[in-house]
């Protein structure tokens, strides 16, 4: 497809809808950084944020690999603090429950 604008010609709004391409933002969504404080607040609100997330994501993957090696017997990581089976897995609804509630928390974060 060739593109008139670049030969000096013009689009016109009929030949944007025609070709299915969105019409640009008319402003920006947020206004730019103008100083260098306020860029190092917001790089490290960013960073410190993400980090939670991170964090959150790899405890969740770590403990869905505890679960389904708990479920599938080939460890049995609860058994020093609960005897019964029914007491390992509540154990590990517990851990569950604390990442869920960590990752909620994280999110909170970012949101406000």
């Amino acid at each position: 497809m060739s593109n008139p604008e670049a030969a000096g010609g013009t689009v016109s709004q009929e030949t944007v809808l025609e070709e299915g391409m969105s019409e640009p933002d008319r402003e920006p969504t947020e206004t730019p950084t103008t100083s260098r404080d306020e860029a190092e607040a917001e790089g490290q609100w960013m960073a410190r944020n993400w980090l939670g997330i991170a964090v959150v994501s790899i405890l969740s993957l770590v403990l869905l690999a505890l679960a389904l090696m708990q479920w599938t017997g080939l460890i049995n990581v609860f058994a020093p603090i609960a005897e019964t089976e029914g007491q390992q897995w509540g154990a590990l609804i517990f851990l569950a429950l604390v990442v869920l509630i960590l990752g909620g928390w994280s999110w909170k974060a970012i949101l406000s």
